[in-house]
């Protein structure tokens, strides 16, 4: 094809994630007959989807729920009640099984292939494009979106172009407003973006010798404001990790870039009591475990390393019975076990991935048929809006959704 010509298709997709797929697998699978162009700017498709859920692929999360789904979006739930009526759960796990990609469900609610390999959900999204002609196009970044003509031209690095009546835009996340350009320059607005599943940095603090210790259930927030979270918690060798931390980031994500991600972490390690609560509770602990060491007994179920580390930071001794712990040492231990505040500065991606908040401001979309509401025949799925989850195969049950509603092409005659 030579780069003065235009090339002409049906359907234009951009991006080649889990969204941008489902998008286009479908589209062509509903309007056999109409060409289907996937762009992929990298030489990798579906690459957020072969490193989640450390390379077995969170599909999605075992809520049949719409009203409890939503509530793990800290951006975009309204938005989701509405598209989440169309295509959600069920209809994932459905849509998988007829393809003979069988889900499991883990004890925490997150859902994988029964083969535990990201693969498999990969294959299956391959041989679909396949199966329907999908024509995947890799290194294909996209410059500038045009309407021409009643059609949408994209313009390609390498000056190649292409043309179609309709047009998906699957392009995920990005770091900085000005990437949106091409997208305002239709007439949409941007909600900044901002980081959001991260892990929260503490250089030099001792707690990092830790590594490694992990902690099943604490409450951790953050100091001057609202935000709280309970659940597993990680500790790093540069700081905190773990569900909890992670939960808490989506939820501060604008927050916590407004503070320049310098803020303080408050821990419970024993989130079911507070300070009070454990200050009553002390004298029972101290009366049956008077004569025994605190080094060796610790009747909270922390991990070895973290108690000795708490004791330490409370200046008892190992050694000192229980019964002996003075008072202004077993009152910095009480606060220390219930409200215990790490200084963070900074922050560290999690693994691969890295998820944004921030996009298409919703009111210019329409939640049933991901159309602009501003330029027809132009649809939006996956992360480019302004919707994100927590981790749990939320985003990934977005995608899904976005993608097979847009796939629909309602809305404008094709």
């Amino acid at each position: 094809m030579e780069h003065s010509q235009t090339e002409q298709a049906d359907l234009i997709v951009t991006g080649g994630g889990a969204a941008g797929f489902f998008c286009a697998v479908n589209a062509a699978r509903l309007h056999p007959g109409k060409k289907v162009v996937l762009l992929e700017k990298t030489g990798k498709v579906l690459s957020k989807v072969k490193v989640s859920g450390g390379g077995r692929c969170n599909v999605t999360h075992a809520l049949d729920s719409v009203s409890e789904l939503v509530k793990r979006y800290p951006r975009g739930g309204n938005f989701l009640k509405k598209s989440f009526s169309r295509f959600y759960v069920p209809d994932t796990i459905q849509w998988f099984a007829e393809r003979d990609v069988t889900l499991k469900t883990e004890a925490d609610g997150r859902m994988f292939p029964d083969t535990d390999d990201s693969q498999t959900i990969i294959d299956c999204l391959l041989r679909e494009a396949d199966r329907h002609k999908v024509q995947v196009r890799r290194h294909a970044d996209v410059l500038a979106l045009e309407r021409e003509a009643g059609n949408w031209k994209v313009s390609l690095a390498g000056g190649a172009s292409i043309s179609a009546s309709h047009i998906c835009i699957a392009a995920g996340g990005y770091a900085a407003t000005d990437k949106f350009n091409y997208l305002t320059a239709t007439g949409h607005t941007i909600e900044t973006p901002a980081p959001s599943l991260f892990t929260f940095n503490m250089p030099g603090n001792p707690v990092t010798e830790l590594m490694g210790v992990a902690v099943p259930e604490a409450g951790v927030r953050i100091a001057g404001s609202k935000l709280a979270e309970k659940g597993p918690l990680l500790i790093t060798h540069w700081g905190m990790s773990g569900p909890a931390v992670l939960r808490l980031s989506a939820w501060g994500a604008r927050y916590l870039q407004e503070q320049s991600y310098k803020f303080t972490l408050i821990v419970n390690w024993l989130p079911d009591m507070n300070e009070n609560a454990l200050r009553d509770a002390w004298p029972q602990w101290r009366q049956e475990l008077g004569r025994q060491m605190t080094g060796t007994r610790n009747p909270f179920g922390l991990p070895s390393r973290l108690w000795l580390f708490l004791l330490a930071q409370a200046g008892i001794p190992e050694s000192t019975r229980w019964a002996e712990i003075p008072a202004k040492e077993q009152n910095k231990l009480i606060r220390l076990l219930t409200a215990m505040e790490f200084p963070v500065s900074g922050k560290t991606t999690f693994k691969e991935e890295f998820v944004t908040c921030g996009g298409i401001r919703l009111p210019e979309i329409d939640p049933l048929t991901m159309q602009s509401r501003i330029a027809p025949g132009l649809y939006f799925a996956g992360e480019v809006m302004d919707v994100d989850g927590i981790t749990g195969g939320f985003n990934f049950q977005h995608a899904w959704t976005s993608g097979w509603i847009a796939a629909q092409l309602e809305g404008q005659p094709f």
